[in-house]
């Protein structure tokens, strides 16, 4: 007689690439949790330093499913795989370099149960090398096509304190429904890694799905959120695939109003980084681009026909300032000096 084990209310993927460092601060904060009803399915993405070796037997007390790819597909990739063999209801999204505080799990669900409207949430991030500052609270969509991580870099005593409505969640610490998340698909795959999760909050938010910021759902992230050198993978793939979200997502109704914002983004950052001398890498991404631009035209055509939600509706939600996205910095630096006393610069 075979016994049905029943399945969880909650699957946490966790992507693992090369994540022995990481991994096991990850974990131990996952056998804390206060909500006990959950799997771990991690997914290998070809690392070649035993993230993985023994790891079952390190933390028995966790319900874990191993799945190991052979080369690194991407985050995309290796997300979506988890949530074809995830079990739960909801699918918990986690980087092996945020640790949550033990009663995230169960602050994200009782936001759910509390709002049923919503139907994917964001955690409250702090910077684990420097708590006293946000990583984020949700990710913004600037009408642009350019993205950012909501107060990162600000002080965590003085914001993102208030449960609100949010664009999107960074995919480094969110909660999805998974019948939403696998109706629209998961992630777009041809993004490989950087700026999937606003993508595919786009397509969220087209179907009328909302996503909430939950103040109290706190995880401590490795990743900085302050502005600085990037990695040209990074860079890469973030000037890449934001074009091409927007180019998929964006409303019939907004694309003219929103066109020559997108533009100038891409020449600002051009030209910025060509005085950086990272101009070349710009221009190739561009590049790549335009040649998948066809391909983006094509999803574009199956996300607008089966949208359920008019584009002016969208702006509601969406970051419309002109210049907004390139005064960030600025905002952070006056908030750095503002904490100094006396005026003193930081060391």
């Amino acid at each position: 007689m075979s016994l049905t084990i029943p399945s969880p209310l909650v699957s946490i993927i966790l992507v693992v690439w090369n994540s022995a460092v990481h991994l096991p601060r990850c974990l131990e904060s996952l056998s804390s949790q206060t909500f006990r009803n959950f799997e771990v399915i991690l997914v290998d993405n070809g690392s070649k330093d035993g993230s993985l070796d023994g790891v079952e037997n390190r933390w028995p007390g966790l319900a874990l499913h191993l799945e190991k790819l052979d080369e690194n597909k991407g985050f995309a990739i290796a997300n979506n795989l988890g949530a074809r063999l995830a079990r739960g209801q909801w699918l918990a999204m986690l980087n092996t370099d945020a640790f949550p505080e033990p009663d995230w799990l169960e602050k994200l669900l009782r936001a759910a149960g509390d709002y049923p409207e919503f139907s994917f949430f964001a955690s409250r991030q702090l910077q684990a090398n420097a708590p006293h500052l946000l990583d984020g609270a949700g990710d913004v969509l600037h009408i642009s096509g350019l993205a950012w991580r909501r107060y990162a870099g600000f002080p965590a005593a003085q914001f993102g304190l208030k449960t609100e409505e949010v664009f999107s969640p960074c995919a480094a610490a969110a909660l999805y429904s998974r019948r939403a998340f696998l109706q629209l698909g998961g992630f777009d795959e041809d993004f490989f890694s950087y700026h999937e999760d606003i993508d595919l909050g786009f397509r969220l938010r087209l179907q009328g799905f909302r996503c909430l910021y939950v103040s109290d759902a706190v995880v401590h992230h490795i990743g900085s959120a302050t502005l600085g050198p990037q990695s040209d993978f990074a860079l890469y793939h973030w000037q890449r695939n934001f074009i091409w979200s927007f180019v998929q997502n964006m409303p019939s109704a907004l694309l003219w109003e929103a066109l020559p914002s997108h533009l100038m983004a891409n020449f600002i950052y051009q030209v910025n980084y060509s005085l950086r001398g990272r101009g070349s890498l710009l221009l190739k991404a561009k590049k790549d681009a335009l040649r998948g631009l066809s391909r983006a035209l094509r999803k574009r055509r199956e996300v607008q026909k089966i949208r359920k939600v008019a584009g002016v509706g969208l702006l509601r939600i969406m970051e419309r300032g002109w210049l907004h996205p390139y005064l960030l910095g600025y905002h952070i630096r006056k908030i750095e000096r503002a904490m100094q006393p006396s005026g003193k610069p930081s060391l």
